[in-house]
């Protein structure tokens, strides 16, 4: 029998949250990202969750190589753009987007002869200071890849740095538009803006926050970028990962428990044995008290977790056995919330998600 624990990916969910990211922005077309393997949940699941998706857009050049042997048609956005000029002519026959963040890039593409096209998404550094052209150099950037033969369509793009609180006291998204807006002015050509703060918060904005298409990633696997509760938003888990307790422990007061001795017993207590640690991609550094459900019951996390096993307080359950069930997060248990215990985001959780855990498929609420 295999080690008993497994994920679960919900591609119904998949599919809900794709429709919800739709209803925030209706006008907008949706590029559904799907980088890191789809944030855990895998690229073949991906074109299959997100299948009514207008495009989908990741970084890894192999990986949209990938959703092309597979099947997938329709567009792809390579979001950090080809790295080398060798990458341009494999773009161009695979009908791929890049985007442009860098001169560099720009001249690449003018000194490689394209016998087919491609298109581009020009990006603009509007505060978040990473990739892109600044506000002020933007014009001319656009100019040199207009005149590039190869060059079909370009897309006007940035990212917001705190799309999930919209009065940020360093940068908003008001002023990041607003940028944008001075940059871009009246240059031809579709606008790309938003990630899933900014789809989120596209009600609140309204004419303020115009996007062609749109760019949600975390929103469409149930999570958020901060801010309030993913179900506060209509979103759905998209990613379960359950294990089983494996060995219980009697302990009494001054008993101490896992690597460091660091959990003390302050009176007799049960502890559960569950399979799954920082190997499985559980996270190392999640603390006591980091929420858990056995067998339906809402526990917490004790000790330090290793790399096979992790130790639960099984006191409030009834009846705890060899075999019961562990919810570590997903339906019922929210990644951000286990996220948020262990000081991190849901994105890491769902991207450190192990090979060697058995994944499954199944509808929300069906998987046991």
């Amino acid at each position: 029998m295999p080690r008993p624990i497994f994920a679960t990916i919900h591609l119904d969910s998949m599919q809900y949250n794709l429709a919800q990211a739709r209803s925030y922005a209706p006008m907008s077309r949706v590029w559904a990202v799907v980088k890191a393997n789809a944030y855990g949940h895998g690229l073949e699941r991906a074109m299959r969750g997100f299948a009514t998706a207008d495009g989908l857009a990741l970084v890894e050049t192999e990986g949209a190589l990938q959703l092309r042997t597979s099947g997938w048609i329709k567009p792809i956005l390579l979001l950090e753009g080809f790295f080398d000029a060798s990458d341009i002519p494999l773009l161009a026959e695979h009908n791929i987007n890049s985007a442009v963040h860098n001169i560099e890039q720009v001249k690449m593409l003018e000194y490689t002869q394209l016998y087919r096209p491609i298109d581009v998404h020009l990006k603009m550094n509007t505060g978040m200071n990473r990739l892109g052209f600044r506000p002020d150099e933007y014009a001319a950037a656009y100019k040199r890849l207009r005149a590039i033969p190869g060059v079909r369509n370009i897309t006007h793009m940035t990212h917001f740095a705190n799309a999930d609180e919209l009065e940020h006291p360093r940068l908003t998204i008001a002023e990041q538009v607003r940028r944008f807006r001075f940059g871009a002015g009246e240059l031809p050509g579709e606008r790309s803006l938003s990630n899933s703060g900014g789809v989120l918060h596209q009600p609140d904005l309204g004419d303020a926050l115009s996007n062609d298409w749109v760019r949600p990633g975390i929103m469409l696997y149930g999570g958020t970028p901060g801010g309030r509760a993913a179900a506060d938003y209509g979103l759905r888990p998209t990613m379960t990962l359950r294990s089983e307790v494996i060995g219980i422990q009697e302990l009494q007061a001054g008993d101490t428990v896992g690597y460091g001795s660091r959990f003390v017993a302050d009176g007799p207590m049960t502890v559960g044995v569950v399979a799954c640690g920082y190997a499985d991609g559980y996270p190392r550094h999640a603390p006591h008290g980091t929420p858990v459900i056995v067998d339906g019951v809402r526990t917490t996390l004790v000790g330090r977790v290793s790399m096979d096993m992790m130790t639960v307080d099984l006191t409030p359950v009834r009846n705890p056995r060899i075999g019961s069930k562990v919810l570590l997060w997903g339906d019922g248990l929210p990644i951000d919330e286990v996220a948020s215990s262990a000081g991190t985001i849901g994105y890491e959780l769902m991207c450190a998600l192990a090979g060697r855990v058995r994944v499954t498929e199944g509808r929300m609420g069906t998987d046991g």
